[in-house]
């Protein structure tokens, strides 16, 4: 394929004389964008054996106080402001002739947003690693996105109930992109009330390249 008036050719080192070509390994560094060549990309992966053998192993786990009438009203005055909260969130006499049977709260009612009962107190200190966490050498990577999050939502969480967080590392994918091999880690978070219901299953996925 010739080139055209006034462009350059990629295969060409533009700055000898003579014009030699260039290696196949430095044409094949703009193949996915990473600077590394065919076999590199092949051979290379951010999973190491310990990685491995972790997932399934739980990451954190949480506690929270009792939720009361209070904490759901509030919650509801906030998520719908400025408009009022429906009834079913605030009003008990109204709120025991649905299907419910009393005050429920939404969905996305989050009881340990405050302060949780066990471990006891405010969760300080910023994000720690998936692998930090389980005491695992992290891989090698730069940079983190935010892959998506599913949830799954069961029965709904009412006054008086006590939830428990059991967050686990649950698998690890890799994928060639164009910035090249992708690490695709994720982790579940299953949230039961005090008679072992499950109220709300998330799993996230973090991307890291």
């Amino acid at each position: 394929m010739g080139v055209g008036i006034g462009s350059v050719d990629p295969f060409r080192c533009v700055l000898c004389p003579k014009k030699r070509r260039v290696g196949k390994a430095a044409r094949e560094r703009g193949r996915y964008g990473s600077g590394v060549t065919d076999s590199e990309e092949v051979l290379k992966s951010h999973i190491s054996p310990e990685m491995t053998a972790a997932i399934g192993r739980e990451l954190g786990r949480r506690q929270s106080f009792p939720i009361s009438d209070s904490d759901i009203r509030k919650w509801a005055i906030a998520i719908y402001y400025p408009e009022d909260p429906p009834r079913l969130f605030w009003d008990a006499a109204y709120a025991a002739t649905t299907i419910h049977g009393g005050i429920v709260a939404p969905e996305d009612f989050n009881p340990f947003a405050w302060m949780s009962a066990d471990p006891p107190g405010i969760r300080h200190g910023g994000y720690v690693g998936l692998e930090a966490s389980l005491g695992v050498e992290p891989p090698d990577t730069r940079f983190m996105l935010n892959g998506g999050l599913e949830v799954t939502y069961g029965v709904r969480m009412r006054p008086g109930d006590v939830i428990t967080s059991v967050s686990s590392l649950t698998g690890y994918q890799e994928r060639q992109g164009r910035l090249g091999l992708m690490l695709l880690s994720t982790q579940s978070d299953r949230w039961t009330n005090q008679d072992d219901e499950l109220v709300k299953s998330t799993s996230m996925t973090l991307i890291r390249y």
